[in-house]
């Protein structure tokens, strides 16, 4: 294989990470990265015009690629396969966390609260603000009033706990207690046994919120038959509140479906403001994003508390605007906390492999998601061997805690697209707010990360490669020194050609984040002496050159006069090499700079042979290249050129002028021929390829040699299989006079 120093087959590069096969994580870890004869048998070396297909079909949504890597004015690939969605990324999302008052969400908590009566002037309070379906109220006091006792089933943060007040509150009763949450479903019924202070009060009511129940202690139809009993003697009705994972048995409960979190939102703010203010608040612009953002109800109760504070001019525009993002941030540290209502190892490792797919198929989430769940296992507890159940996670739940969907779309592929079900959050925030948490307020969990983005790298799948590289980006854009030395060096430095690759496509999509000093990364390791080091330059240079293309083609320049300058001669690393800098002229002459590079490229033709066959070398290969990469598309030089014969003077006469330079160079002559004769064979099937190498033709005859050598080969070139000549052939004979 290619792509390796000299001398190195077999040997283990630095930094390497481990192989792909499944097994034991600690074992994968071990594993030397020349081990693995079936990976290395795999790593085949891609162009780099598939490479950057890839990277523009497979980045997350966040990261909005293809508008800033597109063929200036015309069409490649990467136009049809962009990112869709806006780039989320500056000091907001990708720096320090958000600066702003973070509020409680009172009212909606459901932690647990010791026994006591819930003061009247509270639910008089929650009843302004309260809102639901009419008939969903109806249905459950129907209900409640029927059998005095009701379990209410419903997501955390959905107003579960609201609504079991607000139904006791409906049915006038008063007192109305509140019971621990760790009261055993056996003892519901002498739980809710009156005081002597309550006699005489009228109807009573209990409320249990987020009733623990486990396998071994479920709620039980006798437990509710007890209780109801005991409600009966009373007078009394009891509302008992459960998440979708609780333990039932023979119980039937109702369903809680939460309003709209606009309803809620002007709820709250009619019950703290007047119907014009609450209206004028309702059309802020930095409300409706709020409400766009998919927040739990707690959120929005909280929102509507700070807005009354700003229409009383208590708080700032800022403190608005910033809210979204702080009641999000604070949402992931729950996510990562531990404490006794902590998410569970495995749901904690299906949200860092969501964040890392974000919009991506769900079954590859979760296959990747219990991959890094063994390997957190591992850092939890080296002693115990990794085990991750093979069934017994519910779709609907795990997306539910994750604030995700489910939808159809279509996934690219080398075959073409595919539909597949996609997972995404969403809020298109989370995935980098919550690597962001990961990374650097848990440092612990970074050994097992590592360990997870190194298996990552390896996978025969692009879209995981693409993806391990995004994770690295945004973990760069945190944390640049760390991201570096962990991650993206020992991947730079790797003998693998796919290892190098993730490394590029690491730095490109940390450039396109707006991470600092990328460039400089680029520039000291294109004069590296490690000869990797100046690969990966080379093709990061051909993604974020157009950005800054004077000093691109700069240090292509360079790296191409070190290769002619080794006193041994080229070997096989050289030669690749070589190719690898002229499929970067080639992107970048395929980019929106396109003008700037074509301008550098003839400023330099003449310098010595490593730059005009570098030149001459990323030219043919950009003429190749077609609309859609389709067999008879339209060239995509070539239609550049029939537009700058009216638009760009300057840029119509380059073109020309590189094709007389490979027409007449010893080296490029036999390749370029070859490739006018399939722009030919394109121009049987296209009336615009035609016209457009029609106008082209008489330009690249100013000698009787060149006209020689081109009507040679029109009178001369086969068809297609063998046959004749094709007619269009000697239509454009006729194009030189």
């Amino acid at each position: 294989m290619t792509g390796q120093e000299p001398g190195a087959q077999g040997a283990a590069a630095p930094g390497a990470g481990p192989t792909p096969e499944q097994g034991d994580p600690a074992a994968d870890e071990a594993r030397p990265d020349g081990g693995a004869e079936e990976a290395e048998e795999r790593d085949q070396p891609q162009n780099a015009w598939s490479a950057r297909r890839d990277l523009i079909d497979h980045s997350p949504r966040t990261m909005n690629v293809g508008a800033r890597t597109r063929f200036g004015g015309g069409y490649v690939a990467g136009d049809q396969h962009g990112v869709s969605g806006g780039r989320v990324t500056g000091d907001v999302i990708m720096g320090s966390k958000t600066e702003v008052h973070h509020w409680s969400f009172s009212g909606l908590s459901t932690a647990a609260s010791p026994s006591g009566e819930i003061p009247r002037a509270t639910l008089e309070r929650l009843a302004a603000s309260f809102v639901a379906a009419e008939e969903t109220v109806g249905d459950l006091l129907d209900r409640l009033r029927r059998e005095r006792v009701l379990v209410l089933s419903g997501a955390r943060f959905t107003g579960r706990r609201t609504a079991a007040l607000m139904l006791l509150h409906r049915l006038g009763a008063s007192p109305v207690h509140l019971l621990d949450r760790d009261t055993s479903p056996g003892a519901l019924a002498e739980r809710c046994t009156a005081s002597a202070e309550d006699d005489g009060q009228g109807t009573r009511g209990y409320v249990l919120c987020d009733l623990t129940t486990r396998r071994g202690n479920p709620l039980r139809e006798p437990h509710l038959l007890a209780v109801r009993d005991r409600l009966a003697e009373q007078g009394a009705y009891l509302v008992i509140t459960v998440g979708p994972t609780a333990a039932l048995e023979d119980v039937p409960a109702a369903g809680w479906r939460p309003p709209a979190a606009e309803e809620v939102l002007a709820a709250h703010l009619r019950a703290r403001t007047d119907e014009a203010t609450a209206a004028r608040l309702l059309g802020l612009p930095d409300v409706k994003e709020f409400l766009g953002r998919g927040h739990q109800l707690r959120e929005t109760a909280a929102f509507a508390q700070l807005l009354a504070r700003y229409a009383a001019e208590e708080v700032t525009e800022r403190a608005v605007a910033g809210f979204s993002l702080a009641s999000l941030e604070n949402q992931v540290q729950e996510w990562f906390e531990e404490d006794e209502n902590a998410v569970p190892l495995r749901d904690k490792a299906f949200l860092v492999a969501l964040a890392a797919f974000d919009g991506g198929p769900y079954a590859l989430t979760a296959e990747l998601s219990d991959l890094l769940y063994r390997f957190l296992q591992k850092t939890d507890n080296p002693a115990r061997v990794p085990e991750v159940p093979v069934f017994g996670t519910h779709v609907g739940k795990r997306l539910q805690l994750a604030r995700a969907r489910l939808y159809e779309d279509d996934q690219h592929t080398e075959w073409g697209p595919v539909t597949q079900t996609m997972a995404a959050f969403t809020d298109d925030r989370v995935s980098l707010v919550l690597l962001r948490e990961v990374w650097t307020g848990h440092p612990s969990a970074r050994p097992a990360l590592i360990a997870w983005l190194r298996r990552l790298a390896d996978d025969g799948r692009p879209l995981v490669r693409t993806r391990a590289a995004s994770t690295v980006a945004v973990l760069a854009r945190a944390d640049l020194p760390s991201a570096m030395a962990l991650v993206i060096e020992p991947w730079a430095t790797s003998n693998r050609f796919r290892h190098r690759l993730v490394a590029v496509n690491s730095l490109t999509l940390a450039h396109f984040s707006d991470t600092p000093n990328i460039p400089r990364i680029l520039d000291a390791w294109s004069g590296s002496e490690d000869r990797r080091l100046r690969w990966v330059a080379v093709r990061a240079y051909a993604l974020i050159g157009p950005e800054r293309p004077e000093q691109a083609l700069a240090a292509l320049r360079q790296a191409a006069r070190r290769l002619y300058a080794e006193p041994d001669g080229p070997d096989d690393f050289d030669r690749e090499m070589a190719a690898e800098l002229a499929e970067a002229v080639e992107l970048l002459l395929l980019s929106p700079a396109a003008a700037e590079i074509l301008a550098g490229l003839l400023g330099h033709l003449d310098d010595d042979r490593a730059v005009r066959d570098l030149a001459l070398g990323g030219f043919i290969n950009a003429c190749r290249r077609t609309e859609g990469d389709e067999r008879y598309g339209l060239p995509l030089v070539l239609g550049w050129y029939a537009r700058a014969v009216t638009d760009d003077e300057t840029a119509a006469q380059g073109i020309a002028r590189l094709w007389r330079r490979a027409l007449g160079d010893p080296h490029a002559t036999r390749p370029a021929l070859d490739l006018l004769r399939e722009w030919v064979l394109i121009a049987d099937r296209s009336t615009a390829t035609e016209w457009a190498l029609a106008a082209l033709l008489p330009k690249l005859v100013t000698t009787e040699p060149e006209y020689q050598r081109l009507s040679h080969l029109l009178r001369t070139m086969p068809g297609e299989d063998g046959n004749p000549p094709p007619p269009v052939a000697t239509r454009l004979l006729t194009a030189f006079g």
